[in-house]
């Protein structure tokens, strides 16, 4: 089975390909970069499930009707920052900036909020929309905290500050495996794959 990923970014598709290979459902994750890259979307409709949704349905016009496409929307929610970056995540340190500068701002607007103030989590959502046209929705989510400056070379974007609950190390410490289990995107691909 193959699932068009509605997605340039080559972590991703990597990120995808490790859970859809550990779910042992032969399933394989393919790159939007294979029919000429993903379409612009505007990601303007401030809701994690309402950006994927316009991803998806993007990229599912461009291949064969039959067709299954997989979108996901996710960021980092801080509490202290009442929920911010949260959508805007991927666009925090402007709309040109890249994962390390979004990573240096949120350390530098954190810098003076204490300890029991730094709760956040992550929240993924996919999109996938079947052969048929049909869409179906999958939310998951990983609560932690932030450090005070980043820590480990695994992962991308925000991984090297966020440390899940129960756990000392941030989610750019540990193994691929791992991560998998507890992060945010692995929790809502299970559940995709349960409904699959």
């Amino acid at each position: 089975m193959k699932l068009h990923l509605a997605s340039g970014n080559a972590h991703k598709v990597q990120e995808f390909q490790a859970l859809a290979d550990a779910s042992g459902r032969g399933i394989e994750i393919v790159s939007a970069k294979v029919v000429g890259g993903m379409p612009p979307v505007v990601e303007d409709t401030g809701t994690f499930v309402g950006n994927a949704t316009k991803k998806a349905r993007a990229l599912k016009v461009l291949l064969p009707p039959n067709a299954w496409v997989l979108a996901d929307d996710s960021g980092l929610c801080v509490d202290a920052l009442g929920g911010a970056p949260g959508v805007e995540s991927a666009y925090y340190a402007g709309p040109q900036s890249d994962s390390a500068a979004n990573l240096a701002k949120l350390v530098r607007t954190m810098r003076d909020v204490p300890e029991d103030q730094r709760g956040a989590h992550f929240i993924c959502l996919l999109v996938l929309i079947d052969g048929a046209g049909r869409e179906s929705v999958f939310e998951g989510r990983c609560d932690g905290r932030l450090l005070w400056e980043p820590r480990g070379g695994a992962g991308f974007g925000y991984d090297p500050l966020f440390v899940p609950d129960g756990h000392k190390k941030s989610l750019a410490e540990f193994d691929e495996a791992s991560k998998n289990q507890l992060s945010h995107r692995g929790r809502a691909w299970r559940k995709l794959v349960a409904r699959c």
